[in-house]
């Protein structure tokens, strides 16, 4: 048992840090999550999730697997797509969704081209997937670092956003605090998937964000019971995944997506609020 859960840990240092990454993503990702599911918005950031692509895939085409050329490429193009997206929907008639998805589509279809035309379906696989046991210092030091400007400007902006996100005519009525709150969310969202992107690929990245807070969905009411059920459930996911992962062939990443998708159906099945089990076999009510 120390050998399968605990060995690979001790033993590897690639595996400690693709650990140490889990649980920066987690931290600062799964509450994220929790607003986007919270503020109906869990399509979007997959949608932004796409965005990112062509700014890496750019960077990537300039120069290679470089971790500052990529970050800076998708903080980019995720900014300019929701700019584009937001402008589009306010000068015309279009619904923002509608917007957004049209050019999530259209930026993921240029970054898959760019990164096919300079390199090879290694390259391709390593950008649509990531491999977060191939993270080395700098790396992880990066998304450490996004994760803590990530929690530091979530206490900032915590009490106008949850207002908001629960009655925002309320919040326009007594502060102006509501408006750059969600440009810092949005910035956040942004940030926070270019920092999955650099573990778990463009198209997994916002599985540990959406995922956790789905299943912490079904456990609790309370934000602040919520918030701390995604950031566990995240970060077991990912040390799960990545014993999965070390013990079988299945990628990294997947693997740690698979494992959530488990806790999620058993949430579904079985959480206390909300769950199908629950639902059929109610407890009993005080009787008078």
């Amino acid at each position: 048992m120390y050998d399968a859960l605990i060995g690979p840990f001790t033993e590897f240092e690639f595996m400690r840090r693709a650990l140490a990454a889990v649980i920066a993503l987690s931290l600062a990702g799964a509450p994220i999550g929790v607003f986007l599911m919270l503020r109906r918005m869990s399509l979007v950031g997959d949608a932004m999730a796409h965005a990112i692509l062509p700014g890496a895939a750019i960077g990537f085409l300039l120069s290679g697997l470089n971790l500052f050329a990529m970050t800076a490429g998708g903080l980019i193009a995720g900014f300019a797509v929701a700019i584009l997206a937001g402008v589009v929907a306010r000068s015309t008639g279009l619904k923002e969704d509608a917007s957004l998805a049209t050019f999530y589509l259209a930026s993921l279809a240029l970054g898959v081209t760019i990164v096919s035309i300079k390199g090879t379906n290694i390259d391709l696989l390593h950008v649509l997937f990531g491999n977060i046991l191939a993270m080395d210092d700098q790396t992880l030091l990066v998304v450490a670092f996004n994760a803590t400007i990530t929690l530091l400007v979530l206490v900032v902006i915590y009490r106008p956003l949850v207002i908001e996100s629960v009655d925002p005519l309320f919040l326009r009525t007594v502060s102006r605090a509501g408006g750059p709150a969600h440009l810092a969310f949005l910035a956040l969202v942004v940030i926070n998937l270019v920092n999955g992107f650099q573990a778990l690929g463009t198209l997994l990245a916002v599985g540990l964000m959406i995922m956790p807070a789905g299943i912490a969905r079904f456990w609790s009411r309370d934000l602040t019971a919520m918030i701390c059920i995604a950031v566990i459930a995240a970060a077991v996911s990912g040390y799960v995944g990545l014993v999965l992962s070390f013990q079988t062939r299945i990628p990294s990443g997947p693997a740690i997506i698979l494992v959530a998708t488990a806790f999620y159906v058993v949430s579904v099945l079985f959480g206390s609020v909300g769950g199908l089990v629950r639902q059929m076999f109610p407890g009993r009510h005080l009787e008078a």
